[in-house]
C-alpha cells in the first residue's frame, strides 16, 4: 500500500463518485478506479459498493476512511514539522552568557526579539565566564554564546561583536571619592582593586591594567572576584575598588558606589560566539536577530 492509496481512497469516500474523485485529484478515472481496486485487493474485502449513480462505503470502507484520515493527517503533521525544523522555527537553542553581560540592555532585547520571531524554540540559558563558555561552545554543549571578547580567536569560533562600552569606578561607601561624580584613573593610585581572573576576560582585564599604567600607576591587586558580577560584593565589604563595565552598575548591591571615568576610560566589548561552521537554521537565526536588533539600536 502507498500512500497514494489512501489519498485516492479517501477522496472516492469523501465524493461517493469516480467522476468527481477524480476531477477533485486531477487524474482520469480509469487510473484512479484501478488504483482503488488494487487496495481492495490488498485489503481483501470491499470497501466500496458500486451504485448506478455512485458508490457507498461499506462497514470495513468506513472503518478504512476513519484509520486513513488519521494517516493522512498524522504525514502532514510530520511533513510540516520537519520543514519547521529545517528553518530553524522548532527546537532548542542553548545560549551561554558571561558573567554581567545579560545586565547590558541590548542583550535582552535580543532574546526577547528571538522569543517573538521563534515562540517554538525553546531557549535554555547557561550562565557562566567567558573562558568556559568558549570550551564549551567548541565541545558542542551550548549553541551560542554572549562573551566578553576574548584576546585571541579561538579555533572553530566566530564574534559578532554587540557593544563596546565604557566603564566605571566602583567603590565602597563612604570612600573619599564617594561624593564626586567622577574622577580620573590617577585618582586610584595606591588603591587596592578587586578584580576577576584574567583568564576569565583577557582582554577586558588588559585593558583595565594598561588604562591604569596610562594613568601613571599600575594598580595594587587584592582579592580576586570569580566573576565580574561577584566584584561589587567585594567591593561592598571593603575589599578594595574596581573598574567594571558601565552595564554592570545595573546590578543591585548596598554598600557601593559608581563613578564615571575622566579622560582615558578603559572599554570592554560583548559579543555574540557561536560555532564557525555550525549550519543549524536556529543558530543562523538567532545570529541574523542579534545582527538586525544591534543595527537597529546603532540607528536608534
Amino acid at each position: 500500500m502507498e500512500l497514494r492509496h489512501l489519498r485516492y481512497f479517501v477522496a472516492v469516500a469523501e465524493e461517493l463518485n469516480f467522476t468527481r474523485a477524480a476531477e477533485r485529484l486531477g487524474i482520469k478515472q480509469p487510473p484512479l478506479s484501478l488504483q482503488i481496486r488494487q487496495l481492495e485487493k490488498e485489503m481483501g474485502t470491499q470497501l466500496f459498493r458500486r451504485r448506478t449513480r455512485g458508490v457507498e462505503l461499506t462497514g470495513a470502507g468506513k472503518l478504512m476512511l476513519e484509520d486513513a484520515r488519521v494517516i493522512l493527517k498524522q504525514i502532514e503533521k510530520a511533513k510540516t514539522g520537519v520543514r519547521r525544523r529545517a528553518r530553524g522555527e522548532t527546537g532548542q537553542l542553548i545560549v551561554g552568557s558571561a558573567g554581567a553581560t545579560y545586565f547590558q540592555p541590548l542583550i535582552p532585547a535580543i532574546i526577547r526579539e528571538y522569543g517573538m520571531q521563534y515562540p517554538d524554540v525553546i531557549l535554555a540559558p547557561q550562565a557562566s565566564n567567558t573562558a568556559l563558555l568558549v570550551a564549551r561552545l567548541c565541545a558542542g554543549q551550548i549553541d551560542v554564546a554572549f562573551i566578553w571578547r576574548p584576546t585571541a580567536d579561538s579555533d572553530g569560533v566566530s564574534t559578532e561583536p554587540l557593544v563596546d562600552e565604557d566603564t566605571l569606578i566602583v567603590l565602597p561607601t563612604g570612600h573619599a571619592l564617594g561624593n564626586s561624580a567622577s574622577a580620573p584613573l590617577a585618582a586610584l593610585a595606591g588603591e587596592t582593586f578587586v578584580l576577576f581572573p584574567r583568564a576569565l576576560n583577557p582582554s577586558g582585564y588588559d585593558s583595565i591594567i594598561a588604562a591604569c599604567q596610562r594613568a601613571g600607576f599600575s594598580p595594587v591587586l587584592g582579592q580576586e572576584a570569580p566573576q565580574v558580577v561577584s566584584v561589587m560584593p567585594l567591593v561592598a565589604a571593603g575589599l578594595g575598588v574596581s573598574i567594571v563595565p558601565r552595564s554592570a552598575s545595573r546590578i543591585l548591591v548596598d554598600g557601593v558606589g559608581f563613578l564615571s571615568i575622566e579622560g582615558d576610560a578603559p572599554r570592554m566589548e560583548i559579543s555574540l560566539a557561536y560555532r564557525r561552521h555550525d549550519r543549524s537554521a536556529v543558530v543562523q537565526n538567532f545570529v541574523a536577530v542579534a545582527r538586525a536588533v544591534r543595527k537597529a539600536a546603532l540607528r536608534a
